[in-house]
Parts: structure tokens; C-alpha cells; sequence
């Protein structure tokens, strides 16, 4: 039985588009909580950032992918070439993610990181868990950045890109993200109307010029 089975999609339709940079070979885009980066498979799911993208630039393909509830910097390329030279760069870890979230309690240190395998959990999927036989190697660097009375704004560094890997390092650590349909406990899912997870910054090559390039897009929570 999949997690979330009262789930109904409802995307956000203001803004609409928030395209923050383009050019010849790629356009990035700062993606609404709510809204998914590919469409699905059932007919209702079909909205979603990248059709919405090849409305405008029907040349656009995905590159890399932002969970549905997460918001933030999500990159698009424009030509075979652009997208093949990102998606090595995805894969070789070249690339660099800086996140934004809030979570529920105080960290016990201003600074650290979680290095535990993850593999999904299958019988509650989409749910991703920790699991030291099979997962594969996970690392995410976070920083404290403001503590509240019930919750602490986090900076969070991904090494690896696995599926809800944000998510569950934080719930592993006991802090679980704000407004988190599939971890939170009932108390910091509560506490907020949406995930506070957001894609805050993303440095690439570029894939033409190789100049570094970075992208930022403000954090509406925070």
C-alpha cells in the first residue's frame, strides 16, 4: 500500500512559470511547492513544471528532478548537448545543491553531517528508509543557521542525490522538515501547510562556455 493514499493533486497556478535565467542551452526555473517536475501516470497528473516549460520552450527536457512538495531551483535543458553535459555533471558530482529547511526541535550541534544509506521502502513507497545492508551511500552536510522556541532553520548541503534524502537524513536525526506529509510526526506536520524544503542554490558548468555559473532563488519561508 503506497503512503498517502488521500492524496489529492491540487497544483498551484500562481505564478504559473517563475523562470528565473535562459539562453540557447538551458533555462532555470523556480518550481512552486505542490507542483510536480514530471508528469505522472494517471491522466490528473499530467501538470507538472516540465510541460509547463515546453509550452513556452518545447525543446525543454529535465535534467535533474525537485520532490513534488519541495520548492526551489530546478534546472531544464534546451539541446541534446546542454543536456548531456549536465547530466554528467549531476553524475560525476560536480554540480553543487544548497538547501533551505525548518525543522521541528533544536539540533544539538550548530553543524554536522549525516552519512547513512538509504534504500526505498517498499511496501510504504514512495517512502525511502535507512538501511545499512542494502541502501546506497548518502551524505548530506547541514548547518544550523537560526534556532526558533520549536523549530531550527537549517542549511543543508547534499553530496549524494537520493530519492528523499533531505528528508529522511533529518528525520533520522530526529528532526523531522516541517509540513512533511510522508515523516513528520503529528506536530510538525501540523505546523506548517507545506514541506520547508527548498532548493535554495544550484552551481553548475555551463555547458558551452564551462564558465561556473550559479543560481539562486529566494526562500519564501525563511
Amino acid at each position: 500500500m503506497a503512503a498517502n493514499p488521500d492524496f489529492i493533486y491540487q497544483p498551484p497556478m500562481s505564478p504559473y512559470l517563475d523562470i528565473i535565467y535562459q539562453d540557447d542551452d538551458i533555462v532555470v526555473v523556480n518550481k512552486a511547492s505542490g507542483l510536480l517536475s514530471v508528469p505522472g501516470r494517471l491522466p490528473e497528473h499530467q501538470d507538472c513544471l516540465q510541460h509547463r516549460v515546453q509550452r513556452v520552450l518545447p525543446t525543454a527536457t529535465i535534467v535533474h528532478r525537485l520532490d513534488m512538495a519541495t520548492s526551489g531551483i530546478i534546472l531544464l535543458a534546451l539541446n541534446k548537448k546542454a543536456h548531456v553535459a549536465i547530466s554528467q555533471q549531476f553524475e560525476k558530482r560536480k554540480t553543487s545543491k544548497r538547501y533551505i529547511a525548518r525543522v521541528y526541535g533544536q539540533l544539538k550541534e550548530s553543524q554536522g553531517s549525516v552519512d547513512l544509506p538509504l534504500i526505498c521502502d517498499w511496501p510504504n513507497r514512495p517512502k525511502q528508509k535507512v538501511d545499512f545492508d542494502s541502501g546506497k551511500p548518502s551524505l548530506t552536510h547541514y548547518q544550523v543557521l537560526s534556532e526558533e522556541p520549536e523549530t531550527t532553520l537549517v542549511e543543508l548541503t547534499p553530496v549524494t542525490g537520493r530519492s528523499h534524502q533531505l528528508r529522511v537524513h533529518m528525520l533520522a536525526l530526529g528532526h523531522p522538515i516541517l509540513g512533511d506529509r510522508l515523516y513528520a510526526h503529528e506536530e510538525a506536520l501540523k505546523a506548517s501547510n507545506r514541506l520547508q524544503l527548498h532548493a535554495q542554490k544550484l552551481t553548475i558548468y555551463h555547458p558551452v562556455s564551462n564558465e561556473v555559473i550559479e543560481f539562486s532563488a529566494a526562500c519564501s519561508f525563511s
